[in-house]
C-alpha cells in the first residue's frame, strides 16, 4: 500500500486538488446565482423591461465558480504521472484558497445580490450602488484566487 501511494499519491492528491478547487466553487457560484435567481424572477413578473440589470447582479456569485475553474484547469495542465506525492499535496493545498473562499463569498454574494435586486425593484437609478456593494464581497474571492494561483506556481 506504501509503495502504491509513493507512485500514484501525488496524481490523487493533486487531481483531489483540482476536483475541490471546481466543485466547492462551483457549488457556492451555483447557490449564489440561485438565490439572485430567485429574487429577480420575482421582479422580472411585475417589471419584465428589468430582465437585462437584474441579469447582470443575478451573474455576480458566477464568478467564483469561474476561478476556481480556472486554478482547476492550470493546476490540472501540470498534473503527470512523475509528480511526487509532495507536489500533488502543494497542489491540493493550493486549491484550498479558492475553493473555500470560493464557496462561501458566492453564497454571500448571492443575497447582497437579492438586496441589489430588491434595490432595482424599487429604485432603479441606484442599481450600481447595489452592483459595487455585491463587488466588495468579490474582493475576497479575487484575493483566494491570487493567493491559490501564487501557490499552485511555486510547486
Amino acid at each position: 500500500m506504501a509503495q502504491f501511494w509513493i507512485e500514484n499519491g501525488g496524481m490523487i492528491l493533486g487531481g483531489l486538488g483540482v476536483a475541490l478547487a471546481v466543485a466547492l466553487s462551483g457549488i457556492g457560484s451555483a447557490k449564489g446565482v440561485g438565490i439572485a435567481g430567485e429574487a429577480a424572477s420575482g421582479v422580472i413578473i411585475e417589471e419584465p423591461e428589468k430582465f437585462g440589470k437584474a441579469l447582470v447582479l443575478q451573474l455576480l456569485p458566477g464568478t467564483q465558480g469561474l476561478y476556481g475553474f480556472i486554478i482547476g484547469m492550470l493546476t490540472m495542465l501540470r498534473l503527470s504521472p512523475e509528480i511526487t506525492l509532495a507536489q500533488g499535496f502543494g497542489y491540493l493545498m493550493a486549491a484550498v484558497p479558492i475553493g473555500l473562499v470560493g464557496l462561501f463569498s458566492a453564497i454571500a454574494q448571492g443575497k447582497v445580490v437579492v438586496s441589489g435586486i430588491n434595490i432595482l425593484a424599487k429604485k432603479e437609478e441606484d442599481m450600481t450602488k447595489a452592483i459595487v456593494l455585491a463587488v466588495m464581497v468579490e474582493m475576497y474571492a479575487i484575493l483566494a484566487l491570487a493567493i491559490s494561483f501564487l501557490l499552485m506556481n511555486r510547486v
